[in-house]
């Protein structure tokens, strides 16, 4: 039998301290297959060192600190989007994901592709060891596809353009086998049709999970391939997956309710609503180096990422949302009464755009007109303006926003109770609790990579895309009845022009800080206004012309395998 390396779990003292992440070259710790088949843990050993390396911190070219997969993966994901405000300038290299500053020297963008590629390694010795006609076998075959397609999809988001670009792009090299062919960048559209292979076959293969959520199952398989499937456009394909996995249940029946949901995030790992997540122990809490701590100070956290005011906004129109509720936490100062915060535009690439330039006292006539004192002493009227979407902002809409012609500048404008502004910075401090409080641990959670939520949001974008705006809203009120605020109809959308607006907005209340804003907007080609409060560029992104709207091939990859790198690196 050919003998294959394979990088080993924890469990069997696996090393990770490599100095390259080249596809074509693997590390000499190696359990051949021979001695895999004499062990029936083998298998179960090797997938769960799959799931240890996406937590465990990795040393690349000298760095381990903070350097986890997925942490790199929800920043990566999350942070050129609009949902979250940068209150300042960091050395940490989630700042260039931000900045769409990235290069293809930085540990984020090199690890996280290092391990995708090693955690793929791991499934296909997994496939090609074990006999899928063999019942106990089955299970953890099915894992290896789930993992494979998983860490696939992963890749071909950040590094290739999306689907709806054209399935022609370049994507990421394909692996579905351990032998070291010569590494090529597979077209985008065989890379997700591989991904659709995987998913199916894990979902064919699995039942329930064999633990918690941080074990993948039959559902969490076909809850991403109904993303797959969105992404792809195949709106019947998704709609019917979606119905598989609900197996005749109710929608609402498959998500956490009242007090659970608003704790949901801290118990994600035993959630009945978690498809698969990456379940952590107390062991591996990770302090300042945790997926939480950029949102959270409480403790040891550095809290220096906020909501957006876009997001804000959409929230704040019913203060009474569940999730606005739960999962956003305000610093507030103690100091009674509504305070102004202005917003004041300058030139792009300031690095003191766009912080709050002024903040001041709320002037409330009582008939529901608001003004404030500028610096200079002039009584300054705030409009409320009305964002309704077709070109405007996301698409989406509508939702309100405060502006104020202050001083000849069109200024964008907060009205919060006083807030305590970041030290040393004018932002105001409002946390988000969505990767915390683990076993009241404020630095521990297991971050979502898939939830209930999701896939029924997902089929809701695929009946609006498909014109069944019927079927669309009844999925959106599920998600809206949980979350305690008013369902739509089909004779009132609220002042929406289209179910699709609808549902995409519902997607970015929901889903906010999970890893699904920025794909949601690129695959759909919708730009993202970020002028607003934060050390992020105050701009407005169009994903289509944006050349660092992906990320680079990793320096250590394209330089020695010769694959070429992504345009404007």
């Amino acid at each position: 039998m050919k003998t294959k390396t394979l990088y080993l779990a924890v469990a069997l003292g696996m090393m990770l301290g490599f100095s390259s992440c080249n596809l074509d070259t693997f590390p000499s710790d190696e359990l051949n297959s021979d001695l895999l088949l004499q062990d029936p843990q083998g298998a179960e050993y090797i997938m769960d060192g799959v799931y240890a390396i996406l937590k465990d911190e990795v040393d690349f070219l000298g760095y381990a600190s903070g350097n986890c997969y997925v942490r790199h993966y929800f920043q990566l994901s999350e942070f050129p989007a609009d949902n979250i405000c940068l209150s300042a300038h960091t050395t940490d290299p989630l700042y260039e994901a931000t900045a769409y500053s990235m290069n293809d020297g930085l540990k984020n963008v090199g690890t996280l592709w290092m391990v995708a590629y090693k955690g793929i390694y791991m499934t296909n010795t997994v496939i090609e060891t074990l006999d899928e006609t063999k019942e106990e076998s089955k299970q953890l075959l099915g894992e290896a596809y789930f993992m494979r397609g998983l860490l696939h999809l992963h890749l071909v988001t950040l590094y290739a353009l999306p689907y709806s670009y054209g399935r022609d792009n370049l994507g990421v090299p394909l692996r579905t086998s351990t032998s070291s062919e010569v590494t090529v960048r597979n077209p985008v559209g065989e890379v997700y049709d591989q991904i659709v292979l995987d998913l199916r076959k894990a979902a064919d293969l699995m039942g329930k999970s064999r633990g918690n959520a941080g074990y993948p199952s039959k559902e969490a398989a076909l809850g991403v391939l109904s993303r797959v499937y969105l992404y792809m456009e195949k709106y019947d394909d998704c709609i019917a997956t979606v119905e598989e996995a609900l197996n005749g249940a109710a929608p609402d029946s498959k998500l956490e309710q009242g007090v659970n949901y608003a704790a949901y995030f801290a118990n994600a790992k035993t959630s009945k609503e978690t498809l698969f997540c990456i379940a952590h122990e107390t062991s591996d809490d990770r302090g300042q180096s945790s997926t939480g701590s950029m949102y959270l100070k409480d403790g040891i956290g550095w809290g220096e990422v906020y909501p957006s005011d876009p997001i804000m906004y959409l929230y704040e129109r019913h203060p009474e949302d569940l999730r606005y509720n739960s999962f956003i936490i305000p610093q507030f100062s103690g100091n009674p009464g509504k305070k102004v915060y202005v917003t004041i535009p300058a030139a792009e690439g300031d690095p003191e755009t766009p912080h709050i330039k002024y903040r001041t006292n709320l002037i409330d006539d009582g008939a529901g007109n608001y003004s404030f004192k500028g610096a200079d002493n002039a009584t300054y009227a705030i409009e409320k303006r009305m964002v309704n979407g077709e070109g405007e902002k996301d698409a989406s809409g509508p939702y309100f926003e405060y502006h104020a012609n202050y001083m000849g500048e069109d200024c964008l404008v907060r009205i919060n109770d006083d807030v305590t502004l970041r030290t040393g910075y004018t932002i105001p401090m409002i946390f988000i609790n969505k990767f915390s409080y683990q076993d009241g641990n404020p630095m521990l959670s297991s971050p979502v990579m898939c939830r209930w939520a999701e896939v029924i949001l997902n089929r809701a974008e695929a009946y609006a895309r498909s014109g069944q705006d019927a079927k669309a809203l009844d999925d959106v009120n599920v998600i809206r009845t949980r979350a305690g605020i008013p369902t739509y109809t089909a004779g009132d959308l609220q002042g929406y022009s289209s179910v699709t607006n609808i549902v995409m907005d519902e997607r970015r209340m929901e889903l906010a800080w999970e890893g699904h804003r920025l794909f949601d907007m690129c695959r759909n080609k919708l730009p993202m206004d970020r002028r607003y409060a934060g050390a992020q560029p105050y701009k407005i992104v169009d994903p289509v012309n944006e050349p660092h709207i992906i990320y680079p091939i990793p320096n250590n990859e394209w330089t020695v395998s010769g694959i070429p790198q992504n345009p404007g690196y």
